[in-house]
């Protein structure tokens, strides 16, 4: 597999980087490529960074995907060369991401044309205004629709890119790297915009991060808001809107979706018994978890399983 990146004059360092920080070493240590394929060898990012790419644009021509992580201004064309790639990579059956503001460069390129897609939400109805033959859904935090993938904004460029990990490398490999990167794993596409994720700046912040990293590597655990407030140093009502600022719900859906995601991970080793699984997962019975899987993925633990062996 091989993923290309198109960089470009005025790119976002974070976006850029979001694509990256998902396929790193152990995507690239199992065979596969990953690329930056600038406009030119030097590229002028945001922020006052330089950036030199090691592949020019051309480069993409050979890739399975090929990533547009935004677009410097939703109102500027895409650059012809930019959407040649993106077109080029369409006829061949290369699946084409567009990351936030990418997702006009899909749609100038005519890949979007009588599809589903997103972008962020601020951007929406203008997306939907030049391209009426898009279906916008300005809900979603991205969406799949085969060979051609939109996400909303940088948030959601994350939970995009581990959606295409799962499809790449499976569901275990993108609850891993989650975990590493202590986001969500793969947040379903229709859940809501609108979800921010600070980076941790005052000591609370912090200790409220290092908090939900252990409870993600340990969701069996079952401490309470009380607890959890003490051991962070702040009030119950400050700990609950520290965890909303980082995760974009409550504390209860952050561990349900940790215990999700550890259930995952037993059951793709071949564990037999929902009950024990159930329990080593931080649920308190089967049912618990058969519940929690239909409310987060729309189908049970034994479904799930079947999906992801078909696949």
């Amino acid at each position: 597999m091989r993923i290309a990146i198109i960089a470009y004059q005025g790119v976002s360092p974070f976006m850029l980087s979001t694509p990256l920080a998902v396929f790193g070493e152990p995507f690239l240590a199992s065979g596969h490529e990953v690329m930056v394929c600038g406009e030119s060898s030097r590229i002028s990012a945001s922020g006052g960074l330089i950036i030199e790419t090691a592949h020019p644009l051309a480069a993409a021509a050979q890739a399975d995907v090929v990533i547009l992580p935004g677009w410097r201004d939703a109102g500027e064309t895409v650059s012809p060369g930019i959407l040649r790639q993106l077109r080029t990579a369409h006829e061949r059956d290369a699946i084409v991401v567009g990351l936030c503001l990418g997702a006009f460069g899909l749609a100038e390129a005519g890949l979007l044309d009588g599809r589903r897609a997103t972008t962020h939400w601020a951007r929406a109805a203008e997306l939907r205004a030049r391209y009426p033959a898009v279906r916008i859904d300005p809900a979603a935090i991205y969406v799949d629709d085969g060979q051609v993938v939109t996400s909303a904004g940088i948030a959601a460029g994350l939970d995009c890119c581990l959606h295409l990990l799962a499809r790449v490398s499976g569901i275990a490999e993108a609850n891993r790297v989650a975990r590493q990167l202590v986001v969500a794993p793969q947040r379903g596409g229709e859940q809501p915009q609108l979800i921010d994720r600070p980076a941790p700046a005052t000591s609370a912040e912090r200790r409220v991060a290092d908090i939900l990293e252990r409870l993600w590597a340990t969701p069996e655990q079952n401490p309470s808001l009380d607890e959890l407030a003490a051991r962070a140093g702040v009030s119950r009502r400050s700990l609950s809107r520290h965890v909303r600022a980082r995760t974009g719900g409550s504390l209860g859906g952050w561990l349900r979706r940790a215990r999700i995601a550890r259930a995952q991970d037993i059951l793709l080793r071949g564990e037999k018994g929902l009950e024990r699984i159930a329990v080593r997962s931080g649920f308190p019975d089967a049912p618990s978890l058969r519940k929690a899987f239909r409310g987060e993925l729309g189908m049970t633990p034994t479904q799930w399983l079947a999906r992801q062996r078909a696949g």
